[in-house]
Order: C-alpha cells, then sequence, then structure tokens
C-alpha cells in the first residue's frame, strides 16, 4: 500500500521537537470522571465526549503539537460487551479521530499564529489493553497470532480511514504482537509509529530485545517512529541508544510515564516527579536523539507546558 502525506511530514522535516501531549485517562481521572469500566476513557466516547475533547484542548493550550484520540482502549469486542454493534463501534473509532480534529480546529481559530498545524494520532492499544488485567506489563497474552491478528485488523483499518495524520501503535509489551502489527501496517495507507513498553533499559515487558522489535520495521517505509512508552523515565535515555544501536534511522518518539508507581493494595500512586524535573529529563531526551516527546500516564498538561517550555527555549 502507498503511505499518504500528512502534516506529520512537515513537522519531521523541521528541526526542533514535536511536542506529544501526555496521559488521557489519568488526566480524565484526575479530574473527577469515572473511567473504571473496562472501556476506560473510551466509554466516555458515548456518554461524555465534550469531556475528552476539553482535555485535547488543554494539551494543545500547553504547548502539544500532537493530540492522541480516545482510542486506546477501544475494541469490537469490548463495545460488543457493552451491547454495541460493529457498525456503532466503528463510529465510535471514527468519532475518537473527529473530535482530536475538532479540538486542533478549535486551537487554530483562538491561536492562528501558533506556526504548525498540529497533528492527530490515532491511538492503537495493546491487546492487553482490551483484557483489562495487566497483562500489557508482562506481555504474557496466553494467546496465538490468530487471535490477534483478529483484534487489530478491522480497528486499524477503521482508524486508517478516520483521517488522523498518524496511526499509534503504542504500549506494545511484546514481540509477537509487533510481529503481528508489522503485518497489518503493510495493509494501511496513514503513517505509522510503534512504541513499545519496557521493563528496563533494554528489554520489553515480555523480556525481547528492544533491539530485535525495532528490527521487524526497518524495511517498513510507513513506520515512520519507533519509540518507547509507558515506560519508567530513568530509563528512556538509554533505550533511545538502544533504537539507535538497532540502525533505525527514521524518528525516535517517546512519552514515559511520571515515574510513580501504583500500589495496587492501597489503590493509591506513589512517588513524584515534578513537571519540571520531566521537563529537564526531556532535554536529555532531546538531545540523545528523539524528535517526537511527550509523557503517558500521570503526565498532564501541567508536564506537557513545561516540557515545550524547555525544548523550545532554542527557538526564543
Amino acid at each position: 500500500m502507498s503511505i499518504r502525506k500528512s502534516n506529520l511530514d512537515r513537522l519531521l522535516a523541521q528541526d526542533g521537537p514535536i511536542i506529544l501531549d501526555g496521559g488521557l485517562g489519568s488526566e480524565l481521572d484526575r479530574r473527577g470522571y469515572d473511567i473504571s469500566t473496562p472501556l476506560w476513557s473510551a466509554e466516555l466516547l458515548m456518554n461524555n465526549p465534550q469531556a475528552i475533547k476539553d482535555i485535547h484542548r488543554a494539551y494543545l493550550d500547553a504547548g502539544a503539537q500532537c493530540i492522541t484520540s480516545a482510542s486506546y482502549q477501544a475494541s469490537i469486542a469490548g463495545f460488543g460487551a457493552m451491547g454495541l454493534s460493529p457498525e456503532r463501534a466503528r463510529e465510535l473509532f471514527v468519532k475518537s479521530v473527529d473530535l482530536a480534529k475538532s479540538a486542533v480546529d478549535e486551537f487554530l481559530q483562538h491561536k492562528p499564529d501558533c506556526g504548525y498545524q498540529p497533528l492527530v494520532a490515532a491511538s492503537i492499544g495493546p491487546y492487553g489493553a482490551y483484557l483489562a488485567d495487566g497483562s500489557e506489563y508482562s506481555g504474557d497474552y496466553g494467546v496465538n497470532d490468530a487471535t490477534l491478528l483478529e483484534f487489530h485488523q478491522q480497528r486499524l483499518l477503521w482508524l486508517d480511514a478516520a483521517g488522523a495524520d498518524v496511526l499509534a501503535c503504542e504500549t506494545i509489551p511484546s514481540l509477537q504482537e509487533a510481529r503481528v502489527l508489522r503485518q497489518l501496517l503493510e495493509k494501511v495507507n496513514t503513517p505509522a509509529w510503534i512504541s513499545f513498553s519496557c521493563q528496563d533499559e533494554r528489554y520489553l515487558n515480555d523480556g525481547s530485545m528492544l533491539r530485535q522489535a525495532v528490527a521487524l520495521f526497518e524495511q517498513l517505509p510507513g513506520v515512520v517512529a519507533i519509540g518507547v512508552n509507558c515506560t519508567a523515565p530513568q530509563y528512556i535515555q538509554s533505550l533511545i541508544g538502544e533504537i539507535k544501536a538497532a540502525s533505525w534511522t527514521r524518528a525516535i518518539v517517546v512519552y514515559p510515564n511520571s515515574g510513580e508507581h501504583y500500589d495496587a493494595d492501597d489503590k493509591a500512586w506513589h512517588g513524584t516527579e515534578t513537571p519540571l524535573e520531566c521537563a529537564v529529563a526531556a532535554r536529555g531526551w532531546y538531545q540523545a536523539g528523539a524528535k517526537i516527546i511527550g509523557g503517558c500516564c500521570r503526565m498532564g498538561p501541567a508536564h506537557v507546558r513545561e516540557i515545550a517550555t524547555e525544548l523550545n527555549a532554542d527557538k526564543q
């Protein structure tokens, strides 16, 4: 399939970083919305789309040049469990992209002189996000390739047709799921990035080497960036080095968690990583070779604002 040109190509060709948004689900939770169902933030596509749009806009106002759709947890099976038909599921996938695009349009109306066209990334989360059992942190799904293929294929094709600037296959924890996505990405027209979830400085959550996963996509030109997300920030610098060591010459994307850790016993987050600390770390990631930089869980608009301020300081 031929990969269509998008606004992403223009930003990738420019000097300087591309600022990505932060976590959507964790920001909804911080604002008091109930995201405790298996659909997580995707349920608000049905029940409160304005809440999603408000957060998209908050990230744009904070300096994000790329925002991510509320489709990470969305799946045909997940929507089906809520009694929705496949056609209604398709409508909600498209709606996730349309909400982000609408937020971009509103932002540009209020700030037409910002100097760039913000991007919309269509989020494609891992199979483990649908299972909602934490298995995306181990990569051990206990299913075969055919199951993963069936799970991802239709949602990926729907998002491919939805008009996003890039498909963001993110929090991928295993070499198995990476291979399946590589097969499916041969059939899409939208540029894509692949972002892996890693347990330490070298390995995916399933124990595979990050270098092995990167090598899968070397001959797939539609994959315009590879990187790491939903990973502790202290590992990011080394993981950028691992990606470069795999002879990857296209863009690198990184958007780690805040550095806090979740205690399942008391159902609370512990530790802290201030927005300013994250911004200082982000400069190191940029200097190490990352092009697209943002945040994941527990990284909100305040973090993105500090990252944007830090990384854009040289442009002043």
